[in-house]
């Protein structure tokens, strides 16, 4: 059973009420989809955990190290897992990405649990800071494993994003009850307990992750011919960058996301100065930054699920990055205590805009088989980032002032927005589902195919053109191909295929060598698909497969009369 059945997609609709109307419908679309509910559900329990034990590990480390144990854990948990992200998330396009998830969630539970176990011995400090820092890379798995996985659970584009406003809406929630839950648990109890209930998320993040596995597509792994080995695995570790660097849209994409998290990490550190050098509000006015940049992205996840209703991600995504940087700007101009909460509201909104456009343009835009890496890359991208944003934070409050280097980090993303603008503008276009799309949509074997799943598909078709009378495909040979006919006709013993007319499938799907020989008939156009992703995004949906079952067996059928057949 497909998870996109579920669903309902939604139409566009350009009136202001209407576009409510129809965000309303995609987040009701998405909680009503049994798979979409477990991954969400599932994706709460491994945000409470990543949160849950960071305060308890923080009283912990000052216990045995003071604050230089404090800055040491945060270093740790971080510089490894950013460096590592982007080559442990090979394992998402090799594996099942519920599998992935899986067995992140399950490594976090054990290594949660010996971590307990040793502070309630009163074990070595440093084994707790190893078992924490192997935790936080086996956590980097999670993110990008179960953003790859979301295009293949959901109906539409606009059920996409809903499914990522959700998702960002849960993170920003679970950034805030996690620390919570940790901090009335230590009240009450002790590191070691806060450590063992946290490594209980993450198992009921794993019960529900194994319910998905059924939804899944399978992971088809290529043939590869004899060579060099090291080479061809050094190759695929680094394919998610790879593909990033090489397109041009998706570089400046990352890029700019990359200035955002940067700018992040150093409002981390420009809101502490905030509170207490420029508005004298001391701890408690701390907490009430924080709380209003939360509050921000709560209402910020909504905001851009009604903006993407238009159907430009890269605009949204440039509104957000002004958004988050222009009121920082504010704040430092007009260091006044109510303007820098409503300011810091702003950015929360920004940031969840950003968020939610920036992961919904490389879903749709990277290919399904190396989008986990390629967002593995963007995970440790954006570790990386924040880290340093932190770092320089100081440094420019030091050279320049509070107020002055709240101002430059401010303008730094809108000066950046309008720079890129062009290439922004060009990622909206190639963002629009390609001429494929629809033809592809109108052949049965397909039509069952979530929409994002289409347009990749159209995205991966190469235009193919032959004189009438050549031979297209001929019998007993390999097939690589899977062919739809969008102009002319094609003959195949005796049948004529026309426009939306599609063939080739029966060797794919197969694998064995072509049944029949085609050949152009007239002049004919073709869009043709190569065989992996022909084969994942039939055999990865129920539906689809059914209906290659059942069309294989006719055809197969007709063939043995040497009859109608396709190849």
């Amino acid at each position: 059973m497909s998870a996109a059945s579920e669903a309902e997609t939604l139409p566009p609709s350009s009136e202001p009420e209407g576009r409510v109307r129809g965000s309303l419908r995609a987040l009701r679309a998405v909680f009503a989809s049994r798979a979409l509910r477990r991954l969400q559900l599932a994706w709460i329990g491994s945000i409470l955990g990543g949160w849950a034990y960071v305060v308890a590990l923080g009283v912990y480390a000052y216990d045995e190290g003071g604050a230089a144990a404090v800055g040491l854990v945060g270093l740790i948990r971080l510089v490894p897992a950013a460096l590592l992200a982007p080559f442990v998330s090979s394992l998402v396009d090799r594996n099942r990405r519920a599998s992935v998830m899986i067995l992140s969630d399950l490594a976090r539970f054990a290594l949660m649990l010996a971590a307990a176990a040793t502070i309630a011995t009163d074990g070595p400090a440093p084994v707790v800071y190893a078992l924490v820092t192997v935790a936080a890379v086996a956590g980097t798995l999670f993110r990008p494993a179960k953003s790859a996985l979301l295009p293949a659970l959901v109906a539409s584009p606009s059920e996409l994003t809903a499914a990522n406003v959700a998702s960002s809406t849960l993170e920003s929630v679970g950034m805030f009850l996690g620390p919570a839950l940790g901090g009335v648990l230590l009240a009450v109890s002790s590191p070691s307990v806060v450590f063992a209930v946290n490594g209980l998320t993450f198992l009921w993040s794993a019960a529900l992750v194994v319910g998905l596995r059924r939804y899944e597509p399978p992971r088809i792994r290529p043939a590869h011919p004899a060579g060099d080995t090291a080479a061809r695995e050094s190759a695929a570790f680094l394919a998610g960058i790879v593909t990033i660097v090489r397109e041009p849209e998706l570089r400046t994409l990352v890029g700019l996301y990359g200035a955002q998290t940067l700018v992040a990490g150093a409002v981390n550190v420009l809101v502490v100065v905030t509170a207490f050098e420029i508005l004298d509000l001391g701890s408690g006015g701390v907490g009430l930054l924080y709380a209003a940049v939360g509050v921000g992205g709560l209402v910020g996840g909504f905001v851009a699920l009604v903006l993407a209703t238009h159907g430009r991600l890269a605009r949204d995504f440039a509104i957000g990055l002004a958004l988050f940087g222009l009121p920082l700007a504010l704040i430092g101009g007009v260091p006044v205590g109510v303007v820098a909460v409503v300011a810091l509201a702003i950015v929360g909104i920004g940031n969840s805009i950003v968020d939610v456009n920036a992961l919904t343009i490389m879903q749709r835009a990277v290919p399904d088989a190396v989008l986990g890496r390629a967002l593995g890359a963007l995970d440790g991208l954006m570790l990386g980032t924040l880290g340093l944003g932190s770092i320089l934070a100081p440094v420019l409050v030091d050279v320049t002032s509070p107020e002055a280097a709240l101002v430059l980090t401010g303008v730094l993303l809108p000066v950046l927005a309008l720079v890129t603008r062009p290439r922004l503008r060009a990622i909206d276009r190639t963002a629009v589902a390609p001429e494929a799309t629809e033809l592809l949509r109108g052949v049965p074997l397909l039509a069952p195919l979530p929409e994002p799943v289409l347009e990749r598909l159209a995205r991966a078709s190469v235009p193919a053109s032959f004189p009438a009378g050549a031979t297209i495909v001929r019998e007993g040979e390999r097939g690589d191909r899977f062919y739809v006919v969008s102009g002319g006709t094609v003959e195949i013993l005796g049948r004529h295929f026309g426009p939306g007319e599609a063939f080739g499938e029966i060797a794919l799907l197969r694998d064995v060598p072509r049944t029949a020989t085609a050949t152009a008939a007239t002049d004919v156009a073709l869009v043709t698909l190569e065989r992996e992703p022909f084969v994942a995004a039939v055999t990865g949906h129920a539906s689809s497969t059914e209906a290659a079952d059942s069309l294989i067996a006719a055809r197969l059928g007709s063939l043995s009369g040497r009859g109608s057949a396709t190849v």
